[in-house]
């Protein structure tokens, strides 16, 4: 299949946080058409093995190939952290995690070369972030921190919520750090609730957004910018349409219309 300027853009993740980069996207591409896979009859991926979490990330992959996109963004950091040279190697089309574009910006805004980062405990045990922040700069400090309760509490949509604050405090106590990376794309629905915890002089460093200026910068790169005057968004989600659609509705500020379930 030839890659050309007007196909869609194909984004997975294991349930609804890769909204987060979806609505980046959108924001700072709306000529791009998206297609979005929510895998929510497997989620959460962050429990499960490293080899589990590629079957998965391969099958992901597979139907949005199947799909015609140009490019793909994994929108998930389980799975950026663990499979995305499993996917590069299997197929050919550019590819974008979102651990490299976050740890490219905590170490381009941090001051006093102490990061921290909080994710699920696949992301964390991987050491993906310290790894990508490191080869930028050895120097750099970095503190990794397992967040599990996280994701549940978000998808339940208590985010701005006591029981949130309180679980956020007992995760981030004694964490002395300049930068602190959200390293889960659902973390930036509780951003607020980080700040206050964590404290206003710590810089959040969000991967949705630079995952969005690094997809932007690809298509680029590749000339493979829409020239479309209007887009479309079409999601795919593999359980739980309903739950979807409602949850959904609060990360992007707007109706999820266009959706089916599927099975893979």
């Amino acid at each position: 299949m030839k890659i050309t300027k007007n196909l869609p853009i194909g984004i997975f993740d294991s349930g609804l946080g890769g909204l987060t980069v979806l609505k980046e996207i959108q924001e700072l591409l709306p000529n791009e058409n998206i297609i979005y896979l929510g895998d929510t009859a497997r989620v959460p991926y962050g429990i499960r093995t490293p080899e589990t979490i590629i079957k998965y990330s391969l099958s992901n992959t597979n139907f949005l190939i199947k799909k015609d996109i140009k490019l793909l963004v994994v929108a998930c950091n389980t799975s950026s952290a663990t499979s995305l040279e499993s996917i590069r190697e299997e197929f050919n089309i550019p590819v974008i995690g979102v651990i490299e574009p976050g740890a490219k910006m905590a170490a381009s805004v941090t001051t006093n070369r102490n990061i921290g980062v909080i994710g699920t405990d696949a992301t964390i045990k991987s050491s993906a972030y310290s790894k990508a922040i490191h080869s930028l700069n050895s120097s750099i400090e970095v503190t990794e921190r397992p967040c599990p309760l996280f994701v549940p509490l978000i998808e339940e949509g208590w985010l701005n919520d006591p029981v949130t604050e309180a679980v956020a405090k007992r995760y981030l106590e004694n964490m002395t750090v300049d930068t602190l990376v959200l390293g889960c794309t659902h973390y930036p629905l509780i951003k607020e609730v980080i700040g206050r915890v964590i404290g206003t002089n710590v810089k959040l460093v969000d991967s949705a957004l630079s995952t969005a200026l690094e997809v932007k910068s690809m298509l680029e790169k590749l000339d493979l910018l829409s020239n479309n005057n209007t887009n479309s968004t079409k999601f795919f989600v593999t359980d739980g349409l309903i739950r979807f659609k409602d949850i959904g509705r609060g990360f992007l500020s707007r109706e999820i219309d266009d959706i089916e379930k599927i099975d893979l």
